[in-house]
């Protein structure tokens, strides 16, 4: 059996971790835990991909329900319940569902990692180098780069966290001049203030005058004096990372694999970055299983992994296009001027056209492997479709080119002709 090892114990690592173990392989994890304490807002949509991941340990007590607050373009509304996920928690969990699975878990610091077509050897700081066929790469931003690839404005978050007086808890989401700030507070009074800014134009000054930069901008704002009461900030500590969107060349080879923010990472407010890391983590297991076991569907899966990395990531950026479009106050601030055209022109969610539909083939997964199949390509599913509900699209979109809906419906269950129709009928099709 070709060992694995992975690098990252995040939402994305773990999840491959835990699917490559239900395959039978055994998995070995590295990773440096997490230095400081974290919360991070989520939706139900979220919570539900983690939970499709198994990593239920990791959400046991993790989330918090709140009700989000929102001013954006002047104007102020509440959004819907957000849940605030507390990371040092979310990460114990998330070690203990790796434990349970049959991972082995080693706690280091990846110094080098020295890669050839026969395998990879990765040295750690204070232990043994140590060996494997196959590396998984999911340790975030923090990954070593593999060139240019797509990259967005270049942008940085500052995230101000404090202790505060108990009570509810709560998030906003607010619109600067310079940027957007997200907030946050705990019932136990920990306080969240993380500001996003162009890194180009904001103007920032140096790390010892960082942290009261932060505090007279906070003040400046309303929304922030009232969401967080004017109590006092105890104990006030800044990180500043990175939050420019970036697209790797290469998310891919015959012996390794980029998943999560080391494949892409998306703008903070272009979707939940949890989201979109298990959107590219959740397919890694089979097409490794792929690349292990069927090396003649190598490229096959390469490609597959690939193009759907490219287009989460381009969907994602295009979400946040639009969110950062719908602001009109400071059209001429630089921040602003920056992202309301990035990356293209492009709709994020294409109208329907069933005229427009055509049929290839395309790799998807079969069985456990990457195969090829027959798909149908949407406007909005430029990858394609291969089925749905179990019902296979391509040969059902040819014959309703030539017979009557009734007629090609008629040989599925109800609950298939139900949830097929639905779908056609979003696809612009008229009986």
């Amino acid at each position: 059996m070709k060992s694995i090892i992975v690098l990252g114990a995040g939402p994305a690592g773990a999840a491959v971790a835990l699917g490559l173990r239900r395959l039978g392989y055994p998995v070995t994890l590295m990773s440096e835990w997490r230095r400081f304490a974290a919360l991070e807002g989520v939706s139900v949509r979220v919570l539900e991909a983690l939970r499709g991941a198994r990593l239920h340990r990791a959400l046991a007590d993790a989330a918090l329900p709140s009700q989000r607050q929102v001013s954006w373009n002047g104007q102020q509304h509440a959004q819907n319940i957000e849940y605030l996920l507390d990371r040092p928690g979310f990460d114990r969990g998330l070690r203990e569902d790796l434990r349970l699975a049959g991972v082995e878990l080693i706690e280091a610091r990846v110094l080098a990692v020295r890669t050839s077509a026969t395998g990879h050897l990765i040295e750690l700081e204070g232990r043994e180098a140590l060996a494997a066929d196959f590396l998984v790469e999911a340790r975030g931003r923090q990954a070593p780069a593999l060139g240019k690839g797509l990259r967005g404005p270049e942008t940085v978050s500052l995230l101000n966290r404090w202790q505060g007086t108990p009570g509810h808890t709560a998030s906003a989401v607010e619109s600067l001049e310079e940027g957007w700030v997200w907030m946050a507070r705990r019932a136990d009074g920990q306080c969240y203030w993380q500001w996003t800014v162009d890194v180009a134009s904001a103007g920032l000054p140096g790390k010892a005058q960082l942290l009261e930069h932060c505090r007279l901008r906070r003040e400046a704002s309303a929304l922030a004096r009232g969401f967080f009461a004017g109590a006092p900030e105890v104990d006030l500590q800044l990180h500043a990372r990175s939050s420019t969107a970036i697209l790797s060349p290469q998310v891919c080879g015959d012996n390794w694999i980029r998943v999560g923010d080391a494949a892409m990472a998306v703008d903070p407010l272009s979707g939940n970055g949890i989201f979109q890391s298990l959107s590219s983590a959740l397919q890694a297991p089979t097409v490794i299983n792929t690349l292990l076991r069927k090396p003649e569907r190598a490229a096959l899966a390469q490609r597959f992994h690939q193009q759907r990395v490219e287009q989460l990531f381009l969907r994602f950026a295009r979400i946040g296009r639009d969110f950062y479009a719908d602001e009109q106050r400071w059209l001429d601030q630089p921040f602003w001027q920056a992202r309301r055209n990035w990356p293209d022109g492009q709709v994020a969610h294409a109208e329907a056209d069933f005229s427009a539909m055509k049929i290839e083939r395309a790799p998807v997964l079969k069985d456990g492997f990457v195969d090829e199949a027959e798909v149908v390509i949407t406007p909005d599913q430029p990858l394609g479709i291969w089925h749905v509900q179990g019902v296979e699209l391509a040969p059902l979109v040819r014959r309703l080119q030539v017979e009557p809906a009734g007629q090609v419906l008629a040989g599925l269950s109800v609950e298939q002709a139900r949830v097929v129709r639905g779908w056609l009928l979003a696809q612009g099709f008229t009986p």
